[in-house]
């Protein structure tokens, strides 16, 4: 059973890939992360050190704070963190609970490296409709919560991306973009590791919405249509990007927790009431 200053591995794992979702920080040592280089989803780097006075942007957030098995440094630096004023709480039995109990990883090899901020800086075409949301979505969920998003014209893109030390992605000739038939949604999937099913349902909607594929769910027609709102709603991509964002979360919610779910409109009778006097 958790204490009250530890969350349980079946806890964290409904929470993350939501809005609210702790902060998920790894203070694993040097030597314990080159053994085992995979990350709990929306992990964040960190030595147990310089935890205490980290002076990351966290307004409304918590924190998680995971190392090897739960007892070695995770404790002690999640209590660093309370007394700074920031709910804390170490993950039962560290990353080996979590694997043990199945729970998803992200490949550490595929994260870009984060500016002095720790935020990842990504680039991409403006005005965003389908995979250039959906994307940033799946990297501020599950890969880096402070990541940011650079949208630009077109030929842009490249000088931006060096200027800014950014990833382009969803753009031609690049690593992050479309492959054969899947949208970079997929690709992204694949490369970060994360293949949990309501994942990839949701990629289907996603690719079924952005490469014009009707047939590969019932559900890219809708995904499809809110976009096209949204875009006509917004003209400030980063504004369009924080409603496009709630739209990917209930779709997530939606493939996680609610797909056996049916509705229906039962009235009270099913007598057919007569028709009033005056109307016979």
């Amino acid at each position: 059973m958790s204490s009250i200053n530890s969350i349980s591995v079946d806890k964290l794992s409904r929470l993350v890939g939501t809005p609210r979702a702790p902060v998920v920080i790894d203070v694993r040592t040097d030597g314990q992360f080159s053994a085992d280089r995979r990350l709990i989803p929306g992990s964040i780097r960190k030595p147990a050190a310089v935890v205490s006075g980290w002076p990351a942007a966290t307004p409304g957030r918590s924190f998680v704070v995971v190392c090897g098995d739960g007892t070695e440094l995770s404790p002690g630096t999640a209590a660093l963190l309370r007394t700074s004023g920031r709910p804390a709480e170490a993950l039962d039995g560290g990353l080996g609970a979590w694997a043990a109990a199945g729970q998803p990883f992200v490949k550490d090899a595929r994260l870009p490296r984060r500016d002095a901020q720790d935020r990842a800086v990504w680039v991409t075409r403006e005005r965003p409709k389908i995979d250039r949301i959906a994307c940033p979505w799946l990297i501020r969920r599950f890969v880096d919560p402070w990541a940011v998003f650079l949208f630009v014209a077109p030929r842009q893109i490249a000088s931006v991306a060096e200027r800014c030390e950014a990833t382009p992605f969803d753009v031609e000739d690049v690593f992050w973009s479309h492959r054969a038939e899947l949208c970079t949604f997929h690709v992204m999937l694949a490369e970060f590791g994360l293949g949990t099913e309501p994942l990839q349902h949701l990629a289907r909607i996603v690719r079924g919405a952005d490469t014009a594929r009707p047939d590969l769910a019932p559900e890219p027609s809708g995904l499809l249509a809110a976009s096209l709102g949204l875009s006509r709603m917004f003209t400030d991509d980063l504004e369009q990007l924080e409603a496009g964002l709630l739209v990917n979360d209930a779709l997530y919610r939606w493939t996680r927790d609610a797909r056996a779910e049916t509705h229906d409109w039962f009235p009270t009778s099913r007598k057919t009431k007569a028709a009033p006097a005056s109307a016979r």
